[in-house]
Parts: C-alpha cells; sequence; structure tokens
C-alpha cells in the first residue's frame, strides 16, 4: 500500500491452461536414451505393485502354491508388456501402461467360490480348472469393449463428456483407490511409513535444497526411495526383526517370504492356453462382462489424467473410443493367456507421469520392454517382485493422490459461480464416495454384497459397479450434466462437451481428429471460427502449453 492511502492489489486469476505446463518432455519428445531407460525401469517397477499384489490374493484361493503364483506374475507381466505397446502404438497413443485390474477382482473370486470346483481333491488341478473358467469369462468379456470401442459406439457416449462430469470421473479414479494407500503403508509402519516421507523429501524438498540443474531427484524419486528402504527393511530381516512377529507380519514386512525366487523358474515364455483349454460358463460370463464396462469406464478417466500429464491436448472422443477397443484386445490377450484377471489403464503409472513431469511415449516403451524381458527371465523377475507390499502402498499413496489432483484442475474450465456446478459437482463426488462405502462395508460384514440372490453372477453384475467409486461418481455426473438444464442458453454457454473444455471465456482451445496414427488439429475459439489448420504428429504441441 502506498503512502497509507493506496488500494491493495487484488490477486488475479490463474488463466486456464488447456495444456498443463511446466513439462519436461512431451509424447514425441523423448529424454536421451539413458535417461529415457531409468525412466522406464521406474515405471516397471511402479506396475510391479499391481501385477504381484493381484496373484498373490488369487492363486492361493484358487489352490495354486508358489510355483503357481510365479508363473501367474510372469504371464500378467509379459501380458502387461504386450498391451503397453499396443496402446502406446495403435490405441490411443498415450503414455499409458496397461496392466492389471482390480475391478475385475471380485467376479474372479466369485468363479473360485462357484460350487463346481468345490470336488476337486488336487490343489494344482483345481488351480487350473478355475484358470480356465476365468479365461472363459474374460474371452467373452472382452468382446464388449471390443464393440462399444472399435465401433465408435463409446464415441458417441465420451461426446457429451463435459468438464464438470470429467472431474468426478477422473477425481476419483485416483481418490477412490484410498484403500490401497495408507492402509496398505500400516500393515508394516516400519516400513511403509519410512517410504512414503523419503519418497516425498527427495521428490518435493531435495531438488530445491540441492539445484544441479539436471532434475535428478525429482525425476528418480522412485528409484532412490524404494533401493533405500528396500535395503533397511532386508537389515531388519536379516537383523532378526521379525523373527517372534505373527505370520501375517512376515508376510508383509520380511523380504524373504514372498516365495516368488524359489517358485520362479529361470527362462518360461508365457503361450497361449496354457493352463488348459478354456471353459465357459455363461454366468460367470456376463458378471465379467459388467466388470469390463466397469474398468472401461476408470479407463476413460485414467486416459484423460495420462493425457493432462503428458501436456497433451483434449483427448477427442473418436481417440478414447479407440483406446477403449484396444484395451478389450488387451481384456482378449488376458483371457488367452491365462492372467486370471482382466487388464486396464494403470492408475500408478498415471500418477508417476506427474512426479517425473516426463510424457513421453519412449519412455513407458521401454518399461513394456523391461516388463516383457523380465516376465521370461523368471528368476531376475523376481527380485523386484519380491519388494514388500508396504513400500509399494507408500508410493500409492503420491501417484494417486496426483490422479485425483489431475480430475480436480478441470475445474478451472467450470463456472464454479454457479449453483448447477456446485450441486452436480458436490453430489456426484460425495455420491462416489459413500454409496460404495456402503456396499464394501456390507460385504466386510456379511461376507456377501447388498443383492444376495442364488444367481452368484447376478449378484456380480450389481454390486461390482456400484463398489466403484469413479463409476459411480462419473455415472452420476454425466446424468446430471447432459439433463439438468440442459437446454438453457446461459447452460449452453458453460459447456463444450466435444473438446472437454468449457467455453466460457473467449480463448482457443485444440480439438483433434486422428488420422492414420496422426493428428489433425484444428485452431478454433468458442465461437467454433477456424484460425488455424495444422498437421503435427501427436496429441502435444509443445510441453509449455501454448
Amino acid at each position: 500500500m502506498a503512502g497509507g492511502g493506496g488500494k491493495a492489489e487484488e490477486p488475479q486469476p490463474h488463466p486456464p491452461k488447456e495444456q498443463l505446463p511446466n513439462i519436461y518432455y512431451c509424447i514425441t519428445s523423448p529424454p536421451p536414451w539413458p535417461e529415457a531407460i531409468l525412466l522406464g525401469f521406474q515405471h516397471y517397477l511402479v506396475m510391479l505393485g499391481t501385477t504381484v499384489l493381484i496373484p498373490s490374493a488369487l492363486v492361493p484361493q484358487m489352490g495354486g502354491g508358489n510355483k503357481e503364483k510365479a508363473e501367474v506374475i510372469q504371464t500378467l507381466l509379459f501380458v502387461a508388456g504386450l498391451n503397453t505397446l499396443l496402446q502406446s502404438l495403435f490405441g490411443t497413443r498415450l503414455p499409458a501402461v496397461i496392466g492389471g485390474s482390480y475391478t475385475f477382482v471380485p467376479t474372479t473370486i466369485s468363479i473360485i467360490l462357484a460350487g463346481r470346483f468345490s470336488n476337486e481333491p488336487d490343489p494344482v488341478e483345481k488351480f487350473k480348472r478355475i484358470m480356465r473358467a476365468t479365461q472363459g469369462a474374460l474371452i467373452v468379456a472382452s468382446t464388449l469393449q471390443i464393440v462399444l470401442g472399435f465401433s465408435g459406439l463409446w464415441r458417441n457416449v465420451t461426446r457429451f463428456l463435459s468438464p464438470l462430469s470429467a472431474v468426478p470421473l477422473v477425481a476419483l479414479v485416483g481418490f477412490g483407490l484410498y484403500e490401497l494407500g495408507f492402509p496398505g503403508v500400516a500393515k508394516c509402519v516400519e516400513i511403509g511409513l519410512p517410504e512414503l516421507i523419503i519418497l516425498v523429501f527427495i521428490s518435493q524438498y531435495m531438488p530445491h535444497l540441492i539445484k544441479s540443474g539436471r532434475h535428478v531427484f525429482d525425476r528418480f524419486a522412485v528409484i532412490f526411495a524404494v533401493v533405500i528402504v528396500w535395503i533397511y527393511a532386508h537389515l531388519l530381516t536379516v537383523g532378526g526383526a521379525y523373527n517372534d512377529a505373527p505370520p501375517r507380519t512376515q508376510v508383509t514386512c520380511r523380504t524373504d517370504r514372498a516365495g516368488l525366487i524359489d517358485g520362479s523358474p529361470w527362462i518360461r515364455v508365457p503361450y497361449p492356453f496354457q493352463w488348459g483349454a478354456p471353459s465357459f460358463d455363461a454366468g460367470e460370463a456376463f458378471a465379467m462382462m459388467m466388470a469390463s464396462f466397469v474398468a472401461l469406464v476408470e479407463s476413460t478417466g485414467a486416459f484423460i489424467a495420462v493425457s493432462r500429464y503428458a501436456s497433451a491436448t483434449p483427448v477427442p472422443p473418436s481417440v478414447l473410443s479407440r483406446g477403449v477397443g484396444w484395451q478389450g484386445v488387451a481384456i482378449l490377450l488376458s483371457g488367452l493367456f491365462g492372467t486370471g484377471n482382466g487388464s486396464s489403464v494403470s492408475v500408478e503409472n498415471a500418477g508417476l507421469l506427474a512426479l517425473t513431469r516426463v510424457g513421453s511415449r519412449r519412455v513407458v516403451q521401454i518399461s513394456a520392454g523391461f516388463m516383457i524381458f523380465f516376465s521370461v527371465l523368471g528368476k531376475f523377475g523376481a527380485v523386484f517382485a519380491s519388494i514388500p507390499s508396504p513400500i509399494i502402498a507408500g508410493l500409492y499413496c503420491l501417484f494417486f493422490a496426483y490422479v485425483g489432483a489431475g480430475g480436480l484442475s478441470f475445474l478451472q474450465f467450470c463456472n464454479l459461480n454457479s449453483f448447477r456446478t456446485k450441486f452436480i459437482l458436490g453430489f456426484s463426488i460425495f455420491m462416489g464416495l459413500s454409496v460404495p462405502q456402503y456396499f464394501n462395508e456390507y460385504t466386510a460384514i456379511k461376507g456377501f454384497g447388498p443383492v444376495n440372490t442364488s444367481g452368484r453372477w447376478f449378484n456380480d453384475i450389481i454390486n461390482v459397479p456400484f463398489s466403484s467409486e469413479a463409476f459411480v461418481a462419473g455415472c452420476v455426473a454425466y446424468f446430471l450434466d447432459n439433463t439438468i438444464h440442459k437446454k438453457d442458453s446461459s447452460i449452453r454457454k458453460d459447456r463444450d462437451t466435444g473438446a472437454l473444455i468449457a467455453c466460457t471465456w473467449p480463448m482457443a482451445i485444440e480439438i483433434s481428429c486422428f488420422l492414420d496414427f496422426h493428428i489433425f488439429h484444428q485452431r478454433i475459439d468458442c465461437r467454433f471460427h477456424v484460425i488455424k489448420l495444422n498437421w503435427i504428429e501427436s496429441p502435444a504441441i509443445n510441453c509449455n502449453g501454448s
């Protein structure tokens, strides 16, 4: 305030950014090869969490031992590498990792509990029979995404996805996985909590304390943190800290209890139908199709988050639809190879894009190479797969938060002074948290979901979608946004569903059409007057969002 009589300068709002600024490397601007290889290995380490946790939970229930668990992990890792390459080359061409999905786990458990497998005395044969049944259900379920994606039907749905309805969807794709965060850290707090603290310190504080200009700490924070805490956990193990601990504590805390190294062969190449010919059951197929649809909705939100953190322009509906089609192919490959689980976009790897600020497609393709390489060389891959789960949970706390924040960033394109916006936003997020909480809490107490009929497959069709935070929030927001006062002129001004950008100000936006794996950009303003026309090779104009 000058001279005591001047008026204090009012804070100015930050201008909305169609592309996220301050990204070091965009989709088609790869880092130098040594750095790209390290970043690709980092993506491989991050996706190992889901790849190991899901088979570790399912295979013992199927009747398999450490050998079968190691083989399923190898298969899931091999298929994830193939699917990541296919998605980055032919799908959305975004730096998205395609891996295992927790969405398919409840349906797989229902297949495990089916009565027709209870009379099998040999546990290994029981494992193979259940795996073949899961394969059949996944093969049938893959047709849903293949048809919706490649036919363009999903394009017609996402055309009406505005920034307002994208906020709850993308935000809860990240925030909705809170159960995998600190609860996993607390399973072995003396390992998980140091991992979380060290990761935050290295990635957020070290770059400002030691300004080397090479972005070493923020870009490779995961490798630093995992190696430090892994060595610390191993010292606790060999020092006898857990010798008298309960069995559950030993499983989560010790570095030598995963059983993967002993159960893994030195070299093994996964191949289709390795467990035998798939078996098919109509009810299980329908239940798996519903899980596939839930994964489709969640992956749509994850694709949007990946494009945001790769500093790409808004993903066109046609590209999202094509990506969904190739994700259907990913589920088909999961069924053919027998992973025991479907495939979807890895949310944790989307968060890693935000942490490193590197959205290069080449980095993710290199990580796919690591997945395939270590899945074939089983012993070497098992070493990294034996990282204690609380370390992975510490990583999740940061990555899922980044993805959730990416969803909230679309609020910059919404009219937050509108009561309609406040209602849709608040109600959809609240219901997205409250409804799944009821379903999950009911299941934890009773042992079965609120819908409990004699048809297990029918129960899954109802219980699985309502147990997904992102699915519930996204569907509620999408419905309300497209039905409440949609025809009012003031509401139409607040919505531009085609570009996922709300045109409430005179700014230019990008509309993209992907043709023959190139992107055709039209520079247009909010009144749809063409300003600029140009061809480029990727959905990112540059790394500064200009």
